[in-house]
């Protein structure tokens, strides 16, 4: 055995609660050892007042046996003194090391040294001497590393000096270490590594049935409770300061082998462990800790690799830390730990700086080695061993609800999205003939892809004379539509119109399992969101934003009523937040609103443990509506940030008035009563409203259910939508030719349907629906369950026939001829010109159109057309005229009237080549008819203008001389552009590898209900 064995205790109370009872539980654990130490040096980092009593006491009232004064020595240290540091104070103390490196600690962070001996002692310790002479080597001392919350059993001490004396070449005997409160479960039995440095635990969270006592021969130890011999500890120089709280057993382990020593077990020694923190790991109990965890493990993980690395491969370890580094973002991103993300470019950061530590740590090793490094490899853990090890265990039993199957085929869903299909092709019939949808507010896409692509980007604009800015976000998602057809973009949107009701009903049905579990409300919710009046009305109206949101809204209410759950839900919302405020940016208050109830939901109910997911729902859609944001604040056009993207055009809808609102209270966003007054003319429909009526009644009792509080959320989002829609009607923000155009209520009242299905479902499922007993558990009796479940499927069935009543106007609106869509063509501009535009998407045409009431409206399009994704709301809601605006009157009025001024010339400079002269919108006005025939003969008399002919489109004439090429964007821009670029991608690519699911998530779902809110007390 050890001639004398010297404990060092490190003490430090970091703000923990229990550190008092942990140090003064190891301080009588000390007392009661069946071997005693020699001497004790208690080194307390910090002052925490009950810390420095429980160690002071404890320690005065000590019977361990210390030398010549009887009792341990106290050493004072800073508080955020590492385990590291303050046993490195404590060796050099009492000369364990000798004095020839010096460090921070023992230079100059030690407070006071105070000996608990007389005060002669005291005295001379204070007093300034010389340095002492080491004194005489003791091969046979050895050195315990112990912690506050390192309880040692009565025997430990004496079994890990047992298993130093029977073998004689190891360095250092590790003990067990098992859970403070539970002796039974390990919480370290060994440490190895991997070929790249990864630390791997050998038993680490088994229950101990003594399956791992036969090991012996082991890579290294948790630092925590190890016996060192003397002579060992002064040859390998201690431990590594540099490791950052990680793996400190594990290096020492490494060095003693290279040091041809061994490390070996002493399985029957038991020391229980609480996981303070002070040395080792703490237990990861927080998301503080976790971080801090991840961060001292990949600290120390780095710092291995370079101090091991062979000479010539270390230049390229310490190159390939930051590309690592993103990899392994990536990686946690993928893994749904974006809080770890942040503590690993902190260690690569710190180990890409702290080139002075690597240097001591490999000239460490270099000095004390004497065998390869391959005779390591056998106690490495292979590749083969590693996947073993982590391969997934079972499911793990849970308290929470099972969830159950989803029966898409057995419960309808598939019968309703196909049955949807058909009744699309019914009412569309001519539809997939069309190359192109046009009419209402549909405008082709670009036949170039690229183009497609750039007009998503920050800078010129696709309409206007000299317009730079950003684009809407909504052009973002008509691109990847586009691109889903790439040959043609333009046939994407017609098939994406003959799918947009079973899409519809495909979102409703999975909409409403987060409503209930039963086939026949998830038919209803599929069905009524299908042929939701605001929905077909935008369909026959040609509003792609309207009916790309219907179509988004129950996905995003799918994944963002559990995005306080987990990370995967959280990062598919923040994607469909983003899309939805894009296609409806008029809905962003209102989703603002969602946004911070939930937050609040979130810390009363379940304690802010959802709170990082819910932030980050806001972030994509922030980040990709800033740059418009900020060019239309910058511009004083605040209220223009609210204006429906894609065409601007003034359909048909209800009149800001007490009639319109009450139409939109009904749900129906135009004054025909859903196409009835249309297709009755003069019949009394006042009955019509009343068809929404069953599911804003039972919307309404949802609160009074026992689902109370999922049907009180439902109806305030409901009732966000409907005031959205009431206010959209009374607020005009953009403008087309001499018209201003108001706000479409339709998308609020998408919001509203939204919120009272699913009210209306929540009464279904819970008041008459349950089969259970108000207030009692027990399932009532089978003859009233048959009864309350047949008063459901009626309910039901009256809410979908009421609707499908309320939708038939719309679905035969094509058929009938009163639907506003129809075939379109390929260009808004002339053939001639669709030609040249497709090879120079820079060349200008200016497009005169005559009003009815007077004037000339006209407007510039670069290209080959207008399309839907050039369109621009910093154009179209442009609160006052802009140089350029004033330019283009200029030019128009020179244009039209015989005036003498180079006009021609003028146009060649801005780098416009054709003047279409558009005819007026019918039925054409005589004052119309005149402005066009006057403007059409001054043109002609233009010297440099070339008649090229009548065109469907209208007149249109050519400039012969030079064009000069399109004004650029500034170089300013472009930089813009790569940044805004950058961040957005980088962004986007988060929410993607969030919302991309896992095993493990996958795994961890099913112990979750698919139902939000089941009853109150489930608080999710």
């Amino acid at each position: 055995m050890p001639a004398r064995v010297h404990a060092i205790l490190v003490v430090r109370a970091d703000g923990h609660p229990a550190a008092p009872f942990h140090a003064r539980r190891t301080l009588a654990a000390l007392d009661r050892q069946t071997r005693l130490p020699d001497d004790v040096t208690v080194v307390l980092c910090g002052d925490d007042p009950r810390t420095l009593e429980a160690v002071g006491v404890a320690a005065a009232g000590s019977e361990v046996e210390t030398g010549s004064d009887g009792r341990p020595a106290i050493l004072r240290a800073p508080a955020g003194t590492s385990f590291a540091d303050a046993v490195e104070l404590a060796t050099r103390t009492v000369q364990i090391l000798p004095a020839t490196e010096t460090s921070a600690v023992a230079s100059g962070t030690v407070d006071a040294v105070a000996w608990l001996g007389d005060e002669a002692s005291r005295d001379a310790a204070a007093a300034p001497t010389a340095p002492a002479e080491p004194p005489a080597r003791r091969g046979g001392d050895a050195v315990w590393l112990l912690a506050q919350d390192t309880a040692p059993e009565p025997a430990a001490l004496e079994r890990l000096a047992g298993a130093l004396e029977v073998a004689p070449t190891a360095a250092f005997a590790a003990p067990k270490l098992v859970r403070w409160d539970d002796r039974g479960e390990l919480v370290s039995l060994g440490v190895t590594m991997t070929r790249y440095g990864r630390t791997v635990g050998l038993a680490d969270g088994e229950l101990d049935q003594g399956q791992h006592d036969i090991v012996e021969d082991v890579l290294g130890s948790d630092v925590r409770g190890i016996l060192v011999r003397g002579d060992v500890w002064r040859e390998l120089g201690g431990l590594d300061r540099a490791l950052a709280g990680a793996d400190e057993g594990l290096d020492l382990g490494v060095r003693a082998r290279l040091a041809g020593h061994r490390v070996t077990f002493a399985s029957q020694a038991l020391i229980a462990v609480a996981g303070d923190g002070v040395a080792g790991l703490p237990t990861p109990v927080d998301a503080v800790r976790r971080r801090h965890i991840a961060y001292a493990t990949r600290t120390a993980q780095l710092h291995r690799r370079l101090a091991y690395a062979p000479p010539a491969a270390l230049p390229f370890q310490w190159l390939a830390i930051l590309p690592l580094a993103l990899w392994r973002t990536i990686r946690r991103l993928a893994a749904k730990q974006p809080g770890l993300v942040a503590p690993e470019w902190g260690a690569a950061v710190v180990a890409l700086v702290r080139l002075r530590a690597i240097a001591r740590s490999r000239r460490r090793i270099r000095e004390t080695r004497k065998v390869p490094w391959s005779q390591l490899a056998p106690l490495r853990i292979s590749q083969v061993e590693l996947r073993e090890r982590l391969e997934e265990e079972p499911d793990a039993p849970t308290t929470a609800p099972a969830r159950g199957e989803l029966r898409f085929f057995t419960g309808g869903g598939a019968w309703l999205v196909l049955g949807a299909l058909v009744v699309s092709i019914a009412a569309f019939p001519a539809l997939l003939a069309w190359p192109v949808l046009g009419g209402g507010g549909m405008l082709p896409l670009h036949p170039v892809l690229g183009q497609l692509w750039a007009d998503t980007a920050y800078g010129s604009r696709a309409i206007g004379l000299d317009t730079v800015g950003p684009a809407d976000p909504f052009a973002a998602l008509v691109a990847v539509i586009g691109s889903l057809w790439p040959i043609a973009p333009s046939r994407a949107l017609v098939v994406l119109w003959v799918l947009a009701i079973p899409l519809a009903a495909l979102g409703g049905w999975f909409a409403a399992t987060r409503v209930s579990d039963r086939p026949v409300l998830r038919f209803t919710g599929g069905v009524v969101w299908a042929l939701a009046p605001t929905f077909l009305a935008a369909l026959i109206q040609g509003r792609p934003s309207a009916v790309l949101l219907h179509l988004l809204l129950p996905w995003l209410f799918y994944a963002g009523s559990v995005a306080h759950r987990a990370w995967v839900p959280a990062g598919a919302a923040s994607i469909l937040l983003a899309l939805c405020v894009a296609c409806a940016p008029a809905l962003a208050p209102a989703f603002v609103v969602i946004w911070v109830g939930a937050l609040a939901l979130d810390i009363i109910l379940r304690g802010g443990r959802g709170v990082g997911r819910l932030v980050w729902l806001v972030v994509p859609a922030v980040v990709f509506a800033a740059p418009l944001v900020w060019y239309q604040l910058r511009n004083g056009s605040a209220l223009g940030l609210l204006s429906d993207p894609g065409a601007v055009w003034a359909g048909p809808q209800v009149a800001a008035d007490a009639s319109g609102r009450a139409s939109l209270a009904a749900g129906l966003p135009t004054g025909d009563l859903a196409g009835w007054a249309t297709m009755l003319p003069g019949a009394d429909l006042w009955w019509v409203p009343l068809l929404a009526a069953p599911v804003a009644v039972l919307a309404l009792i949802a609160p009074l259910t026992q689902r109370w509080a999922a049907g009180a959320v439902l109806l305030v989002v409901g009732a966000l939508g409907l005031a959205t829609a009431f206010a959209a009607v009374g607020i005009s923000v953009a403008f087309t030719q001499s018209e201003s155009v108001p706000l479409w209520p339709g998308t609020g009242l998408s919001l509203a349907w939204l919120g009272a299905l699913g009210g209306a479902l929540v009464t279904l499922d819970a008041a008459i629906g349950s089969g259970r007993e108000p207030g009692v558990g027990h399932v009532a009796s089978p003859v009233l369950a048959r009864r309350l479940a047949a008063a459901r499927s009626g309910l039901a069935l009256l809410v979908m026939v009421a609707i499908a009543v309320l939708a038939v106007p719309s679905l035969t609106a094509l058929t009938r001829g009163t639907a506003l869509i129809g075939p379109g063509d390929q260009s808004t501009l002339p053939a001639f010109v669709a030609a040249e535009g497709r090879e120079n998407p820079d060349v200008g045409t200016i497009v005169l159109r005559p009003q009815n009431e007077g004037g000339v409206a006209a407007r510039v399009v670069w290209g080959a057309s207008e399309t839907l994704g050039g369109q621009a709301t910093i154009v179209s809601t442009r609160p006052r005229a802009t140089d350029a605006d004033r330019d283009l009157a200029e030019l128009t009025a020179d244009l039209v009237t015989p005036a003498a001024t180079d006009v021609v010339a003028r146009l060649a400079e801005d780098g416009i080549g054709f003047v279409l002269l558009a005819p007026s919108d019918p039925p054409e006005s005589d004052a119309a008819r005149a402005l066009r025939l006057g403007a059409a003969t001054s043109l002609d008399q233009r010297d440099g203008l070339v008649a090229v002919g009548e065109t469907a489109k209208g007149s249109l004439w050519r400039v012969t001389g030079d064009v000069a090429p399109r004004p650029a964007a500034p170089a300013s821009a472009t930089t813009f552009v790569g940044l805004i670029a950058a961040v957005q991608l980088v962004v986007l690519g988060i929410a993607v590898l969030l919302a991309i699911p896992t095993a493990a998530s996958r795994r961890a779902a099913r112990h979750t209900s698919r139902v939000v809110g089941p009853h109150w007390q489930e608080g999710r």
